[in-house]
């Protein structure tokens, strides 16, 4: 039952987050203010996890070529295929669960704890739209930050692969070119596209809607980021299902 009330809450919650407008004076602050929290706040972690780990997975694939007959450009193969198909959008979403969904959570829980949501209810503001409707809008630059984690996933992949001696430049070059299906690239920013849109309004929806003191502001922050990750997981399944079986 707790579940079914979640999801009615939260479907509520968006059908008033696109009611009754802010002024565009006024949101357009607000909308700045969380693209700089939200977006750019997160370049750095994302950039270092993706560098450090597109090397980790170029290791990992030159380590188990062990046939002498297998080519070396698989290594770039490899490497490429799983920063643009999987780690790239799925997995930095998930860290992203724990970095802006907590971030958004916490921040609206103390709001609520505060009592400042209800002030501001109290003025006469939807409180929806201007709170919530400006991280949405923030998370449509989301693909930026994958775009960069692609990039430095395969870069991190070609320095460990070079300077570890596992492949020339030329064969890991190579690999990244082999059998390049651009349609892949697409899937990666479709997937996106719809995390973004979880990890703006699933962490707001626990954040807005708290219930108790400040204890309950770390509880809620903690259940946003399980059930956030959860919905990345089964919105991956279904997406690669769709698009790709």
């Amino acid at each position: 039952m707790q579940i079914l009330h979640d999801i009615g809450g939260y479907f509520l919650m968006l059908s008033q987050v696109f009611k009754r407008f802010t002024r565009w004076n006024v949101m357009k602050n607000l909308i700045i203010r969380e693209v700089d929290s939200l977006i750019v706040g997160s370049i750095g972690i994302v950039s270092f996890i993706s560098f450090f780990v597109g090397g980790v997975v170029a290791i990992q694939t030159a380590l188990n070529l062990n046939n002498p007959l297998l080519p070396k450009n698989l290594i770039g193969f490899a490497t490429r295929q799983s920063v643009i198909l999987e780690f790239a959008p799925t997995f930095i979403s998930v860290i992203m669960a724990g970095k802006v969904g907590s971030f958004i959570t916490s921040s609206l829980g103390t709001m609520r704890v505060t009592e400042q949501i209800d002030a501001l209810q109290v003025m006469g503001i939807n409180t929806y739209n201007y709170l919530i409707f400006p991280k949405i809008v923030a998370m449509l630059f989301y693909p930026f930050v994958i775009t960069i984690s692609m990039f430095l996933g395969i870069l991190g992949g070609y320095i460990a692969s070079i300077y570890g001696g596992f492949c020339s430049s030329s064969d890991f070059i190579e690999g990244i070119q082999l059998e390049f299906i651009p349609f892949h690239v697409r899937y990666a920013f479709v997937k996106t596209g719809f995390f973004a849109f979880i990890l703006a309004t699933v962490p707001s929806y626990h954040g807005y809607f708290l219930k108790g003191g400040a204890l309950e502001v770390g509880k809620a922050s903690t259940t946003s980021f399980v059930w956030t990750s959860v919905l990345i997981i089964v919105t991956n399944y279904i997406i690669t299902q769709l698009l790709l079986a």
